[in-house]
């Protein structure tokens, strides 16, 4: 198997008439690195995995795997292989003949075919499953299948298509675990399609974020979780409680939001922010609802908010609370359980507090959910 090589979008646009589906597309994926585009439905992420495959040219810009442009390379010219979301299995075909189609192809004995089947099965903990069809396999094991297929062709970038959708969440939870070891082992590039964020932030490396054909962020996942860009990814990864205000206050790495309905509250401006916001300027403050706790204090603070219950949820491994601030604001708190009881009555008044550093402030911008 070959070391996976790096891929490089240069200034990619890619256009259906005059629907711009990718705007401007810089992205740089180093050889041997697990690489997500996380996104919602439609913000051009397949597009972009279709056209790094060959199945679309870009409309302007450049694509390159290996340092080598592949305009004009077709689909099977280029050192790729991509893996649908409906897996596309042959289902007449044995599991080990599956994996070994490629090697048909280019005219590979039964018995060649056979012995790196098996040497995939053994990799994909498979082993002994070969004479199967995929029908006999579960939907799991059906997926390492195609992993191993893929791999089989020996492509330097696997390009990965929202591979788990179709898969349960505890099944879809293991195969985060089972894709990233297996990538680990063959040490090739991963290119992995998903709008769904656990996936995203649990295996890549690097993550893009998109919104309507243009990624707005590109960074390992503790960074894209911790320290958002733009008002659009704070929203879109985790839950995010979110207020609306004006900069009172600024320095370099700290403001105080003037906010419309919870008074002054003060957070973090990320380093990519820290440019981008100066004294009256509309802003966004986000606090997650792990960072929220209540305190007795009732002392006036640009760290406290004062809110009132409206329901509690037990989940066993936490509580999330419900609240009401000024003007009907909902305000989400995640209360991990530690064996106290922590529920909180419908109607009670609490003071909520949070660490500065644990909020974020960002130019006001879009939301994911608007």
């Amino acid at each position: 198997m070959s070391e996976g090589v790096g891929v490089d979008l240069q200034d990619v646009w890619i256009k259906f008439g005059e629907f711009v589906a990718v705007r401007q597309a810089n992205v740089n994926i180093k050889g041997g690195e697990f690489f997500s585009f996380l996104g919602p439905s439609g913000c051009g992420k397949t597009t972009i995995l279709r056209a790094v495959s060959g199945f679309l040219e870009p409309s302007d810009g450049k694509i390159l795997i290996g340092g080598n442009d592949m305009a004009g390379f077709g689909p099977n010219e280029r050192p790729t292989a991509l893996i649908f979301q409906n897996l596309a299995l042959f289902p007449l075909m044995k599991v080990w003949e599956n994996i070994a189609f490629s090697l048909e192809v280019k005219g590979a004995s039964a018995s060649e075919r056979r012995k790196r089947a098996d040497e995939l099965l053994d990799m994909i903990a498979l082993t002994g499953q070969g004479d199967k069809l995929p029908s006999e396999l579960s939907g799991g094991q059906r997926q390492r299948v195609a992993i191993a297929r893929a791999l089989c062709a020996e492509p330097d970038v696997l390009l990965l298509d929202e591979p788990l959708s179709a898969l349960d969440l505890k099944l879809r939870q293991h195969m985060r675990t089972e894709l990233r070891e297996i990538q680990k082992r063959v040490g090739i590039t991963f290119i992995y399609i998903t709008h769904d964020q656990g996936e995203a932030l649990t295996m890549s490396d690097s993550v893009a974020v998109m919104k309507a054909g243009i990624i707005d962020q590109i960074a390992d996942g503790k960074s894209i979780y911790d320290d958002p860009a733009t008002a659009f990814v704070a929203s879109f990864v985790g839950e995010n409680n979110v207020f609306r205000g004006t900069v009172k206050k600024v320095t370099k790495d700290m403001a105080v939001i003037s906010t419309n309905r919870t008074g002054d509250l003060r957070a973090r401006i990320p380093a990519s922010a820290q440019t981008k916001l100066s004294l009256g300027d509309q802003a966004m403050l986000f606090i997650r609802p792990e960072a929220l706790d209540v305190t007795e204090s009732k002392n006036k603070s640009d760290t406290r908010i004062k809110a009132k219950v409206h329901h509690s949820e037990f989940e066993g491994q936490g509580y999330n609370v419900f609240l009401e601030g000024s003007e009907g604001k909902e305000i989400k708190m995640s209360l991990t359980n530690r064996g106290e009881t922590r529920m909180y009555d419908s109607g009670m008044e609490l003071t909520l507090h949070y660490d500065a550093n644990q909020a974020v402030a960002l130019p006001a911008g879009e939301l994911a959910s608007e």
